[in-house]
Order: structure tokens, then sequence, then C-alpha cells
């Protein structure tokens, strides 16, 4: 199965008050790049996150927002702040001694509603959060799995029917490169004959048509090529397949690059500049696979 890195998905879980929900969203990376955002509540849990995707995911970039909502009755914690109470204490001594007329009102109500004194300690994730957050973030990744799924077998059917392309343009060079020597040969016997009135040495002619065709020889680059088509067609069918696929896009267009430079026959060029936009096609589409 083949797997496009571009997809979505979201999971949620809903009990007894509590909710939790997660989405994915994941595009194009050299590598796997995972960014999580997540209430302060489960931030020590996000190394729990990032290995659960790396278990399911080989490349891409994803981001994860995870969304909690608990209406659960919990007993709340306070913290006291001592130092901040007797803060206020001294400072009340001071007003009290600068203005000995005031009534001195300060009373444990007085230093409870006083800024920073009492605080409601954060709730910690308990284990019903952390299994719930699991249970999302598995359901939101079978969601996104699906969905690269699909886009790779669309993905994997463009790049077979391109590659049928390049095959049927390997073949017509195949056939029209054998020709091309032949063809000089004629045409150069002609222009000798033309400027020499009709008297040539054939041993010259075969001397400089056997130079031209070694210099135009392009057997070794569409030997490799029809060897390229087939390990492209074996790769398409493993499901990390853009690594390997990228090196060997690479390849073709290394030996459609050759081909052109040794064509010098107009006809098998047009071919061959044919060949490598298609391979230009494959590889943009390429960069979008796993």
């Amino acid at each position: 199965m083949m797997y496009s890195m571009t997809g979505f998905g979201k999971g949620t879980y809903k009990e007894a008050g509590l909710e939790i929900g997660v989405e994915l969203k994941s595009v194009n990376n050299r590598f796997l790049d995972i960014s999580v955002k997540c209430p302060h509540i489960l931030s020590q849990y996000e190394e729990l996150i990032r290995s659960m995707l790396r278990e399911k995911l080989v490349r891409g970039h994803v981001d994860v927002f995870v969304a909690v909502a608990d209406k659960r009755e919990r007993a709340k914690k306070f913290y006291v702040d001592l130092a901040a109470a007797s803060a206020y204490c001294e400072a009340a001594k001071e007003l009290a001694e600068k203005f000995p007329a005031l009534t001195d009102d300060v009373t444990v109500s007085f230093l409870m509603k006083s800024p920073d004194v009492l605080r409601t300690e954060e709730a910690e994730a308990d284990e019903e959060m952390v299994n719930g957050l699991k249970t999302a973030l598995k359901e939101a990744l079978a969601a996104l799995s699906a969905m690269r799924a699909a886009e790779g077998v669309r993905l994997k059917a463009d790049l077979l029917s391109r590659m049928e392309e390049i095959e049927r343009l390997h073949a017509e060079i195949s056939l029209r490169a054998p020709l091309v020597a032949e063809e000089y040969r004629k045409r150069l016997t002609e222009r000798v004959c033309e400027y020499l009135g009709g008297k040539v040495e054939e041993s010259r002619i075969l001397t400089e048509a056997a130079v031209f065709a070694d210099k135009c020889n392009i057997d070794e680059e569409l030997t490799r090529l029809s060897s390229h088509i087939v390990q492209f067609r074996k790769i398409c069918e493993e499901p990390a397949a853009g690594r390997k696929l990228d090196f060997l896009v690479q390849e073709f267009n290394r030996e459609c690059n050759t081909i052109c430079s040794k064509s010098n026959d107009g006809a098998l060029t047009a071919s061959a500049l044919r060949m490598k936009n298609e391979i230009e096609k494959v590889r943009e589409q390429i960069q979008n696979l796993e």
C-alpha cells in the first residue's frame, strides 16, 4: 500500500463529562516532523503523542491539535503563598503606623481575597484523561492513515500511467536510435559526392560514420532506463516508497539528459525531451509520497 503524506484525521473521546478532541493535519516533508499543541494539563504527555505517531508514520510534517473540556466533579486544591500574605501584613502595619486614625481591618478573609495569596492549583491529568487522549489519538490516526492511503492509491495510478508513457517513449527512441548513424552515413556520402563530383572514398565515409555512431550510441542509457522502469514498478508495491522512488527518478533524469546530449537527431531529441517532461511530472508527484 502506497501512502501520501497529505491528510487529515479527527478523533474524539466523550465520557461522563470529559471530552477530548484530537486533530491531525499532515503535509509534505523530507522527514517526520511533529508539532504538538495541547493544553498545559497534557503537556507532559507530548512525548507519548509523538511516539504513537512515529509508530504509524514515516515522513511528513504533522500538526497535532488537542482540546480538553473537563466538566467532571473533581476536588479542588488551593495553594497558599505565605510570603505574599506576610508582605501584605507588613504593608498593612506600615500603613497603620502612618495613618493611625484609620481602622485596621486586616483579617484572614482579607488576605484570602488578596491577589496571589490564594491560588487554585491546576489539576493534573488523571488515568481517565490519559486513556481518553490515547483513544482520541488512535481514532484520529486511523482517519489520517485512511485518507493518506486513499490519496496514495490515486498517486500510484497516476505514477504508473506516466511510467507507461515513459516506456512508450523509450520504445520510440529505441526504434529511432539505430537509424541515426545510417542516415548520417547517407547524408555524408551525398555531400562528399556533391563536393567532389562523385569521387568518394568509401573507407573514409565508413570511418567517419563509425566515429559518429560511437559518439551518439545510447544503447547503455536505454538499457539502464529499461531496468529503471522495472524497478520503478516494483517499488510502487512497497508501503514507504517515496525516498526510493525519489532516488530512482534522479537516475531516470540522468539517463535522459545523456540521451539528449548524444542524440544528434531532431526526432530522437524530441522524444527524449517528452520523456524528460514526463519524468519531471513523476518527480513532482513523488514529493507527495511517504
